[in-house]
């Protein structure tokens, strides 16, 4: 088979047993191609996490491709058609771990970098790369840590592509200009154990958070905007009891997740749990973790590129969301960058046999190349 420059990057990429954190020489082998082509290499690792900052250029404005090494668990690898780290082509699908969350993409930016500054070796402001192996992870020594280095020495990004794969039914439908922001609670509320026979003599927690519960899952917490869905509330876990069947808990833990829109804040949240809580009268505590905070980029410089090249290269109008989970956008767009994520379909993401469409690639790729074109000549 003759195989395009993308797919063939794709396939050194994907040969790489890279499970989160570990990064499995891919960086390197990103870096050695794109210092071919004038990118100054910076390697940042942070505990057993491999980062890469690849910068050309030293002006602004700065346009960041940001991505991904690592990839999830195989899960059972007798439940694959193929290795999973032995990438093969059927029917015109690339199949393995990590072909659609994201390698593929971070093989078309690096061929549509090298294609663009082929062409415009004096382009104007600079072209970098953020990779990290710690975005399925717990993403502590990843993204985050780079940007904090960034911010640091007042190092700035314009405008951030990040290459999740954001499409759905065809390449380009849809583009991610932000992402809901993600609140989680471990809720714990006190009873007593008891005898069921008893019941007078304990209190079962179960039945006194019944009610809080119910409420907490009925509220509208808003009604969204132009840009975010609705927030929402999901109790992903309930855990009581001894095992025994003739026992009253003593404890009930409720796990829970808020998918928040622009509209509230995780302070908001909080409140209005606690008020909820309180009114039921529980003995209880909870653990926030903040996963991340809402982000958005309205219509504008990088949106029209990306509308623009898709557009171009595959005559599909696209369509802006904020829906899914979170990204390492999170991070970035703080510091004031533009940031859109846009990749292949998302079909098959953390599946057994992920893959994506072998046609789609070399279509991404010279988007990616459109969108410098459109904002670096």
């Amino acid at each position: 088979m003759n195989h395009s420059d993308t797919l063939e990057l794709s396939l050194q990429l994907l040969r790489q047993p890279s499970v989160t954190p570990i990064d499995h020489d891919c960086q390197n082998i990103m870096a050695e191609r794109l210092a071919k082509v004038g990118f100054k290499i910076e390697n940042m690792r942070f505990e057993d996490v491999d980062n890469l900052w690849a910068r050309r250029g030293t002006e602004s404005p700065v346009f960041c491709f940001a991505g991904h090494t690592d990839v999830v668990p195989t899960g059972q690898l007798d439940a694959w058609n193929s290795d999973p780290f032995l990438p093969s082509i059927r029917d015109g699908k690339l199949y393995g771990r990590g072909s659609a969350d994201m390698k593929t993409a971070l093989a078309a930016m690096v061929v549509a970098s090298e294609r663009f500054v082929t062409k415009h070796p004096n382009h104007k402001g600079s072209i970098a790369f953020l990779i990290t192996s710690d975005e399925e992870g717990p993403s502590i020594n990843g993204t985050v840590k780079v940007v904090e280095t960034l911010e640091e020495r007042n190092e700035k990004m314009t405008w951030c592509l990040v290459g999740e794969p954001s499409s759905t039914h065809q390449l380009g439908d849809i583009v991610k200009n932000g992402r809901r922001g993600s609140l989680n609670g471990v809720l714990t509320v006190q009873g007593k154990q008891g005898h069921v026979a008893y019941p007078h003599l304990a209190q079962n927690p179960i039945h006194l958070a019944t009610k809080a519960l119910d409420e907490l899952c009925a509220t509208t917490w808003d009604n969204g905007n132009e840009y975010f869905p609705a927030t929402s509330f999901q109790i992903s876990n309930i855990h009581a009891g001894t095992g025994a069947t003739n026992v009253i808990p003593g404890t009930l833990e409720v796990t829970f997740n808020f998918r928040y829109s622009t509209e509230v804040t995780a302070e908001i949240l909080k409140q209005r749990v606690i008020e909820t809580l309180d009114k039921h009268q529980l003995n209880y505590s909870i653990d926030w973790t903040l996963s991340g905070l809402p982000f958005l980029t309205p219509v504008g410089e990088l949106v029209n590129a990306a509308r623009t090249a898709i557009k171009n290269v595959t005559g599909v109008e696209t369509e802006l969301s904020t829906s899914g989970g979170t990204s390492d956008g999170r991070f970035i767009a703080p510091t004031g960058a533009q940031v859109l994520e846009l990749g292949v379909l998302n079909a098959t993401i953390h599946q057994i046999n992920e893959h994506v469409n072998v046609d789609d690639l070399e279509p991404l790729a010279e988007i990616y190349e459109q969108i410098l074109e459109e904002l670096l000549t």
